[in-house]
């Protein structure tokens, strides 16, 4: 690498390390030196290390440093990757530890089961083409819940969900018929789960048939044919439940309404879309169809 050299009272430092010190960027300086402007955005240390702190505390512990580059730089502010990862180390910020779920639903029944149709396809190429959807349970002191949510694998967006105290076939149907009146899909839609005994009942298997809809299961024991839905529980829990009491169930209904509706699917950045959130990436997609259809 080619190093440019201060002097300074009879020593030369490379310009690298004064920059450091003195809490600028390279670029910055020598933009200066060619008559421009300093980086107004440009955050000292201390400057740096409020706002990632902010951020941490608003966003509840959910991004580490490669999320937290990209939410520094959406609010405006110039971040280098290496920069906000010394700051969180040497601070101790970083995202919630991952911990390992339990299997929810049971699959041991003599129901009838389903092909793997989607057979880890798990890129459509628009929405309301494929969702998927799964259970997961919530312990509060006043004893467990269960979370079922719809997935469109699309964008990944949370398009129906429902919350109640027993694990029945009505969560995963009340789930279903959210995300149907929401978005309205066309007849054809391929809906995958996996095999448990809510998703093989014929109360859910009846209404999927009534919005027109195909089946698609699991195959036996293969939680990777439902990654993506697995990955958004797991979003959840770190961010939200892992190491936070709840007391009522009130408290649990209101945290995970926050974390779906307010941030997972408005806010939260997602590697898979370009670290865009879900609504962000649908926006942008249904404008790209306009714009296409215009030039054509």
């Amino acid at each position: 690498m080619k190093y440019a050299w201060i002097a300074a009272q009879g020593q030369t430092f490379a310009l690298s390390e004064m920059c450091e010190v003195l809490d600028v960027s390279i670029s910055g300086y020598r933009a200066w030196k060619r008559g421009g402007r300093p980086d107004r955005k440009r955050l000292t240390d201390s400057q740096m290390l409020a706002l990632i702190r902010a951020i941490h505390t608003e966003l509840r512990g959910a991004y580490g440093s490669p999320r937290m580059v990209r939410e520094l730089r959406a609010r405006g502010f110039s971040a280098s990757k290496a920069r906000v990862e010394r700051r969180m180390r040497d601070h101790g910020i970083r995202a919630r530890h991952k911990r390992r779920d339990k299997v929810t639903t049971d699959s041991k029944h003599g129901l009838p089961v389903a092909d793997n149709l989607l057979d880890r396809n798990f890129t459509p190429t628009a929405p309301g083409q494929v969702w998927t959807s799964d259970i997961t349970y919530l312990w509060t002191d006043e004893g467990w819940l269960y979370l079922a949510i719809v997935l469109d694998l699309f964008n990944r967006e949370v398009v129906g969900w429902s919350l109640k105290p027993r694990m029945t076939a009505e969560i995963v149907t009340d789930a279903l018929t959210m995300a149907w009146f929401r978005k309205r899909p066309a007849p054809g839609l391929l809906h995958h789960s996996d095999r448990g005994s809510q998703y093989a009942s014929h109360a859910f298997q009846d209404k999927l048939k009534e919005y027109g809809m195909t089946c698609s299961m699991s195959r036996k024991g293969n939680c990777w044919d439902n990654a993506p839905t697995e990955s958004g529980f797991n979003s959840f829990k770190n961010e939200r439940v892992h190491g936070v009491r709840y007391a009522t169930h009130a408290d649990m209904k209101a945290a995970s309404f926050e974390y779906i509706e307010v941030f997972y699917n408005r806010k939260r950045q997602h590697s898979t879309l370009g670290y865009r959130s879900p609504i962000q990436f649908l926006k942008d997609w249904v404008s790209e169809q306009h714009q296409e259809k215009r030039v054509a």
